[in-house]
C-alpha cells in the first residue's frame, strides 16, 4: 500500500521498521461514567472513518461522542485511508481496492479493540503531570537548510510532555499515555513505522514489560523534529521523549480524583471559495506539484458541472475533565498557537491534543492565515478543500472552547496584574 503524508513519494511501501498500532485506554469513574482514548499510528483519521467508528461504538457500548477521543500520531509512514488526502497519490484501481479493504478492516479492529479494553477493566489509580523535552523546532520561523548555522531558534513553541500514569490495585504500572507537539516527519522512507512516537512507545514498553504505552499528538502542525531524515535520528528523538516521560514517572505525580466530566461539540468553520476559473485552468497546467494540478482539475470539473462548493466544515471540539486534569482535544492539524492560547486561558498544566476525532486540514492561527504559506493557504489543496479557512476561525475555535469548558465546570484563569 501507499504510505500517507508525503506528496513526493512515487510508489507504495517496501517493508517496515516496526509494527503500527492502535491502542485503547478506557477509564471509568466512581459513578460509572466512561472515557475512551484511542491512539493510532496514522497520519490522520478522516471524517467518514471517524464517524463510522464512533457510531459503531455508540451502538455496541452506548458511548457518546463526548466519551470517545480518537487521536492520530500523524506519522508520515502509516497507510492511506479512504476519503483522505485524495489528490496526493496517483492511485490505480488495485490500490483503491486495497485502501478500501484496509479502511474497513481498521474500523472493525478499532471497535473490537475498545470492546476488549472494556472487558479488561480493573480497579486503578490515575496520575497526571507535564514533563518537557526540546527537539521540536518551529518550521515557519526557522529555515531547515540553515539550521546548522543558527545560534538561536525562533518560536512559538510548546515543549510540554503531558503524561498520564495508570496503576492497578496492586500498585503495578499498567499504562502510560503521553504526548508531544511535533510532526512525526523524521523519516521519509518507504517503510512502515510510527516515526519518533513509535520508537518512544517501544522504549517505554521495553523498560516496563507488560505495560501499554500510548502516544497522543499535540498542537504540532507547525513544529518539525530538526535535524531529521535518518533512522538514528528517529531513534534519538524517541529515546529523548521516552526519557522525558520516565522522569515524570519517577517523580511525585498528581493523583486524580475518580471523577469524569466530558463535553463535545462540532462547530461550522467557514471556508472561502476556490480561485476563479481562469486561475484553476492555469494551475492545471503550471502548478509546481502534481497534487496541485489534480486538485485544480477536480475543482474545475466541479465548477463546470455546477456543483456547489462547501462554505463551512463541521469541526470537532472536545473537553475532558479527568479528576483535576483538564484535557482539550481539537480536530485537524492544529498549530502550536492554539495550545499556548488555551494554556494562557486555562493554565499551564492543561493537556492540549490536536489531530483528534477528524483530521480534515491544517488549523492555522489568525496570524498564519493572514501570512499564508503552506499552513495558511496551500495545504488546503493537500486535503482537497476548495479554499482556505475564513478569517474568523481562530476566534470561533477559542470562543467555543471557552463555552465547552464551562459546560464541565472549568473556569478560565484570572489574568495576573
Amino acid at each position: 500500500m501507499w504510505l500517507a503524508g508525503y506528496a513526493a513519494r512515487t510508489h507504495p511501501s517496501e517493508g517496515k521498521l516496526h509494527d503500527l498500532w492502535a491502542k485503547a485506554l478506557v477509564l471509568e469513574d466512581a459513578d460509572g461514567k466512561r472515557a475512551v482514548l484511542v491512539t493510532t499510528d496514522l497520519v490522520g483519521i478522516p471524517l467518514a472513518v471517524s464517524n463510522a467508528i464512533r457510531d459503531q461504538l455508540q451502538v455496541a457500548y452506548g458511548l457518546s461522542r463526548a466519551q470517545i477521543l480518537l487521536n492520530s500520531s500523524h506519522t508520515h509512514s502509516g497507510p492511506v485511508l479512504q476519503q483522505a488526502l485524495s489528490d496526493i497519490y496517483p492511485l490505480d484501481q488495485e490500490q483503491l481496492t486495497r485502501i478500501k479493504t484496509y479502511t474497513e478492516t481498521f474500523q472493525r479492529e478499532v471497535v473490537a479493540l475498545v470492546g476488549r479494553a472494556l472487558r479488561a477493566m480493573e480497579p486503578a489509580a490515575v496520575y497526571a503531570q507535564n514533563g518537557v523535552t526540546r527537539f521540536q523546532v518551529n518550521r515557519r520561523n526557522n529555515a531547515e537548510g540553515t539550521l546548522a548555522r543558527l545560534t538561536e531558534l525562533k518560536g512559538p513553541n510548546d515543549y510540554a510532555v503531558p503524561v498520564l500514569k495508570v496503576v492497578n490495585g496492586n500498585g503495578a504500572l499498567k499504562a502510560i499515555a503521553f504526548g508531544y507537539a511535533c510532526h512525526p516527519t523524521v523519516l521519509d522512507l518507504y517503510q512502515w513505522s510510527g516515526d519518533y512516537p513509535g520508537f518512544a512507545q517501544l522504549e517505554l514498553e521495553k523498560a516496563h514489560p507488560g505495560v501499554t504505552a500510548l502516544f497522543f499528538q499535540g498542537a504540532g502542525a507547525d513544529q518539525n523534529p530538526l535535524p531529521r531524515r535518518t533512522i538514528p535520528l528517529a531513534h534519538q528523538y524517541g529515546r529523548e521523549l521516552a526519557a522525558a516521560v520516565e522522569r515524570v514517572l519517577a517523580e511525585d505525580m498528581r493523583q486524580l480524583a475518580p471523577r469524569l466530566r466530558m463535553a463535545y461539540r462540532e462547530i461550522d468553520l467557514p471556508l472561502t471559495a476556490p480561485p476563479a476559473r481562469e486561475e484553476l485552468v492555469r494551475l492545471t497546467q503550471e502548478a509546481p506539484y502534481d497534487y496541485m494540478k489534480r486538485w485544480a482539475g477536480r475543482m474545475l470539473q466541479q465548477l463546470d458541472n455546477g456543483q456547489p462548493f462547501p462554505t463551512a466544515y463541521p469541526y470537532p471540539l472536545q473537553v475532558w475533565q479527568l479528576g483535576e486534569q483538564t484535557v482539550m482535544s481539537l480536530g485537524g492539524e492544529l498549530v502550536v498557537h492554539y495550545a499556548n492560547e488555551l494554556k494562557r486561558l486555562f493554565g499551564p498544566d492543561l493537556f492540549v491534543l490536536g489531530y483528534s476525532n477528524n483530521v480534515m486540514a491544517y488549523i492555522p492561527s489568525a496570524t498564519i492565515l493572514q501570512e499564508g504559506g503552506y499552513e495558511g493557504a496551500t495545504s488546503q489543496m493537500v486535503y482537497g478543500m476548495p479554499g482556505p479557512w475564513g478569517p474568523a476561525v481562530e476566534n470561533l475555535i477559542l470562543g467555543e472552547m471557552v463555552k465547552l469548558a464551562g459546560q464541565v465546570g472549568i473556569a478560565q484563569q484570572k489574568a495576573e496584574k
